[in-house]
Order: structure tokens, then C-alpha cells, then sequence
């Protein structure tokens, strides 16, 4: 039995949650990857995962097993990595998922850098403001705002990008300048983002010294894109919260307005997310390396590699 290559297996279908699924992301037919965990099953003499028609689930001991062994392959993929490294380790292509925002307005501009240094690496770069599931799908690597996509992840903090609450002269001139929160809950209204895959509002937050508050106020556009939220913000629809890197060359020219000086938002931490139980490739690593770079120029210096 090919020892190395079933406990791989193993991991692969408890990341991936079937046979099926972890049979795609291995190039393998699904009655391979069956019978790799079940020789590795009879081999220890323990049962890893229980089986139903519809489902799998990870015994106590396949938990246990699964913790050790994730840190095997990754030893293993270190020592065969650190033997490779050079040309061809930083060479082909690296799939990467990133928001429109973060895309636009931060990575591919600063691209020709990256390109200058690792000019045989190909980047596959899905834009999107999606949740993806970077184990099923594939994916190398994914740079994010906010939450963290579920487990299965290792997660490295980039920085914590500034929030800023702004309007439009001509919105506060017709609906008065807020000073407090309450005023924001009376007679306001909002441009308001929601999370495109789960459908969920991102809350209004602001913080005052130890004091955190969520904002509760009539919407007038609701939207999972980025760039049209802070359209409508300054088509004067209502109040919005911004990355600030956006709104700034806006409040420079007077076309938005910041309000609730003593209100900050809190900022929003940004992570590049790979899948754990893979040693990371050299293309990754030199990938967000460069990465944490660029992005560490909008951070408030609390993030940690």
C-alpha cells in the first residue's frame, strides 16, 4: 500500500466532506480514493470516517489522526519544496481569488512589480465578491475583508483597512449633519452593503472609546458591489461606510462629506487565506510575501505575519 499517498487521500475526503469531491480535486476515480482510505483504515485497524449513502462524517480517533497527519504531508511537501526551490519553484500558474475592490484599486495596479521579480509565474486571478470554497474549488489563495471563510484555512492577517462614515454636501444640506448615533436613526437614510453569497447586510458600526454600536436605519439602496455602493453614495441616496482608500480623492475634491468625527467605524481586518493540510508552494509564499507588502501601506499596524 502506498502509505503516504492513502493518508493523503484521507485528508483530501475530510477537507472535501465526500469521496466524490475529494476524487475531482485528485485527478482520481472515486473507487481509488475509496479503497485508499479503507487500506489505510485496515492498516491502523481503526475506523477514521463513518459511512452512510449520503453522507460521511470523521470519528474521534480519523479527528485525531487527521491533526497529525496534515502536519505529515506538510513536513513532507517542506523537505521536497526546499529541495526544488529556484527557477522552477517560482514558475506556472497560481490561482488566485480576490474582491473587485482589493483588485482594482490595490493588487493590479501594483502587478508590474510582482512581474519584475517573478516574471514565469502566471497569475489565474478570479474576481469576485464571493464566498469561495477554496478546497473544492482549487484555489491557491484568497484575499479577503472581514470574516474568515470557514475552517479548513490557514490565515495570514495583511493589515486592517480604515472605514469611513461620509455623505454628499448636498445630502447633509437637505438632511442635516448627524452628531450622534441617534441622529443617524432619525431621519436618515443609508447605502448599505450586503455580502453577496450569504445575502447579509454588513452592520452600520461605529466605536467610541471603549463603546461599540450598531445602526439601525431606513435603506435606500442595498448592494454587493463595492463600486456601486460607493455610487451611490455619491448620487446622494443617503450615509455610507467606505474603505476610506476609496472615498479619499472624493472628500479631497468636497464631493464627500466624513461624518461622526467621534464615531469611528471600526477598521476591517484583510487576510490572504490558503487551504491548510498542504505545505504552501514557493509560488504562494513569494506571492504573499509581495502581497503583505502592498497592502501593508493601508494598515493601522496591528497586523502580524
Amino acid at each position: 500500500m502506498d502509505q503516504l499517498g492513502a493518508i493523503r487521500a484521507f485528508v483530501r475526503v475530510v477537507e472535501a466532506g465526500s469521496f466524490a469531491k475529494a476524487a475531482d480535486t485528485m485527478g482520481a476515480p472515486r473507487s481509488t480514493v475509496s479503497k485508499l482510505v479503507q487500506d489505510l483504515e485496515t492498516s491502523l485497524g481503526l475506523k477514521l470516517l463513518e459511512r452512510t449513502t449520503r453522507s460521511i462524517s470523521v470519528t474521534s480517533e480519523g479527528n485525531a489522526y487527521y491533526e497529525r497527519a496534515i502536519r505529515l504531508i506538510a513536513d513532507f511537501d517542506d523537505m521536497n519544496n526546499e529541495a526544488t526551490r529556484g527557477r522552477l519553484a517560482t514558475s506556472g500558474k497560481l490561482r488566485v481569488d480576490v474582491g473587485g475592490t482589493f483588485a482594482n484599486a490595490i493588487l493590479i495596479p501594483r502587478l508590474p512589480e510582482f512581474y519584475a521579480l517573478y516574471p514565469e509565474i502566471e497569475l489565474h486571478l478570479g474576481v469576485t465578491e464571493r464566498q469561495a470554497d477554496i478546497v473544492e474549488e482549487g484555489i491557491d489563495c484568497v484575499i479577503r475583508a472581514g470574516d474568515l471563510p470557514g475552517a479548513s484555512i490557514v490565515a495570514r492577517k495583511l493589515c486592517s483597512v480604515e472605514i469611513v462614515t461620509c455623505a454628499t454636501p448636498g445630502y447633509l444640506e437637505q438632511h442635516g449633519m448627524p452628531s450622534s448615533p441617534s441622529d443617524l436613526e432619525h431621519g436618515h437614510f443609508f447605502v448599505q452593503y450586503f455580502f453577496a453569497r450569504s445575502l447579509k447586510p454588513a452592520p452600520v458600526r461605529l466605536m467610541k472609546g471603549e463603546e461599540k454600536i450598531e445602526i439601525y436605519s431606513p435603506i435606500r439602496l442595498s448592494t454587493s458591489d463595492a463600486t456601486a455602493h460607493l455610487q451611490g453614495i455619491l448620487a446622494g441616496l443617503g450615509i455610507g461606510q467606505t474603505f476610506e482608500f476609496l472615498a479619499r480623492p472624493f472628500i479631497a475634491r468636497g464631493d464627500l462629506v466624513p461624518v461622526m468625527h467621534d464615531w469611528a467605524p471600526p477598521r476591517y481586518p484583510v487576510h490572504i487565506v490558503r487551504p491548510a493540510g498542504r505545505f504552501p508552494s514557493v509560488k504562494y509564499q513569494v506571492f504573499a510575501d509581495w502581497v503583505a507588502g502592498v497592502f501593508s501601506h493601508y494598515d493601522d499596524g496591528s497586523s502580524a505575519s
